[in-house]
This record gives structure tokens, C-alpha cells and sequence, in this order.
């Protein structure tokens, strides 16, 4: 009984057409076929930042090893901060003197520098370079602002410049209950972004408050003595 032979011996060969690489298979049979590659994908892992409450962060503080990072402005800052935190604005005041700053300026203060004690402020344009010239990219970085927006825009623009290791509290510190944290101010925390006429509005309403409710009990409780001061009042 004859035997089967078989005589197939393939080679591997490359070349390159316009600059797309191919690989030629050649059989013994003078058959030829090429085949391309699959292209090989970069994959990036990106940073994901962490939104964490305010007892999560205080546990990222103490066991892993997580710095504070204040972005507030200094106003906000100087009313209370985290004890022993870094700051760097994300916004500083803006300071600048021509015609369209100074008009914006202008109207800011009247509203919103007036009720609510804001300063007029602009990007910060030297927070990233501020940030890596004090911590290494692989630096845990806890962010912080009063509502949580400026640490969220904060957080990104790190992550773009390369620190992995982020988190935001969710809310921002108006969302910190009373000794959560060690702070250093003249408030708390939650209160740190209450200023302007608001803050004494507030002073004047519980003053108010407190008068009308006197005045009902005196009128409830001693009516004689009421009707005779309402009997001494001019045009009674």
C-alpha cells in the first residue's frame, strides 16, 4: 500500500506597500497569499476621580493617607478651613483695571459682593503649576471647595495633568456636619461661604422674630397691661 506524502513546506515572509505591513505565505504548491495584520490599539487608562461624603474623606485622611487640598477663594478660606490643609485657589480675585472688567467688577459688587459677601474672582492661571510644584503626580489628593464645583473642575484639570489619585467631597464642606473635622476659623465649615447682607439679614430676622413672639406672649398672657401701653401709643 502506497503511502501519503505530504510535501507542504511554508515560509513566512513581510513586505511593506505604502508603508502598510503584510504578511506573504508561500506554499510548496507556488500558492501565495497575504494576509494584514491586525492592528494593535493603544489603550490609555484614565483616572477616575473619587466623589466621596464627608466620613468617607475623613477615612481617606486618617488610613490612606489622602492631603486636603482647599480650592476655595481666601475669603472662604480664612472663615474656616480644615486643619492642617493645603490651599490653592482654582479662582483668585481679579484685580484687573480695564474698561469691561471694571463694569463687570462694578455690577458683581453691587449684587453679589454686597448680599453675599463674593468676591469678583477669575481662573487662576498658575493653579497646575502651583499644585505639581508642591506634590508629585502620584500624590492622594483629597479636593475641597464650599458646594463641590470648583473641586470637581479642579479635580479634572489635575487628572488631564497627570495625578491619578483624586477625590472630591460630594457637596462641598456646606455639606460637613460639626466636628467631623479639626478646623481652624471664625465659623464653621458649612458656614464658611455665608457672608454679606445675607449673614445679617439672617441677624435681623431672628431679632424680629424674637420681638413678635414676646409681644404675642405679653398680649396673651397680661391683656390689661397690654391694652393700657396700647392706650398711652400716639393716635390711639
Amino acid at each position: 500500500m502506497a503511502g501519503i506524502g505530504c510535501c507542504f513546506s511554508p515560509t513566512l515572509s513581510s513586505r511593506s506597500n505604502l508603508r502598510t505591513p503584510w504578511l506573504v505565505f508561500e506554499s510548496h504548491r507556488g500558492q501565495t497569499r497575504t494576509w494584514k495584520p491586525l492592528r494593535r490599539r493603544n489603550l490609555e487608562i484614565k483616572a477616575v476621580v473619587n466623589y466621596v461624603s464627608a466620613e468617607e474623606a475623613k477615612e481617606l485622611i486618617a488610613v490612606d493617607g489622602f492631603t486636603v487640598l482647599d480650592v476655595r477663594d481666601v475669603r472662604q478660606f480664612d472663615r474656616a478651613h480644615i486643619k492642617s490643609c493645603h490651599h490653592i485657589p482654582l479662582f483668585i480675585e481679579n484685580k484687573d483695571n480695564d474698561l469691561g472688567t471694571i463694569i463687570k467688577r462694578q455690577a458683581h459688587n453691587n449684587f453679589a459682593g454686597l448680599f453675599y459677601g463674593l468676591a469678583f474672582t477669575k481662573l487662576n492661571p498658575d493653579f497646575v503649576q502651583s499644585v505639581k510644584s508642591k506634590f508629585p503626580p502620584e500624590s492622594k489628593l483629597l479636593l475641597v471647595c464650599q458646594e463641590g464645583l470648583r473641586s470637581t473642575s479642579a479635580a479634572q484639570k489635575l487628572e488631564e495633568a497627570g495625578f491619578k489619585n483624586v477625590a472630591c467631597v460630594t457637596s462641598g464642606l456646606q455639606s460637613v456636619k460639626s466636628g467631623i473635622f479639626d478646623t481652624v476659623g471664625s465659623t464653621e465649615l458649612k458656614d464658611a461661604g455665608k457672608a454679606g447682607l445675607v449673614t445679617i439679614q439672617g441677624k435681623i430676622s431672628v431679632v424680629l422674630g424674637t420681638v413678635l413672639i414676646g409681644a404675642f406672649l405679653f398680649i396673651t398672657f397680661f391683656p390689661d397691661q397690654a391694652e393700657q401701653l396700647l392706650a398711652l401709643a400716639p393716635g390711639s
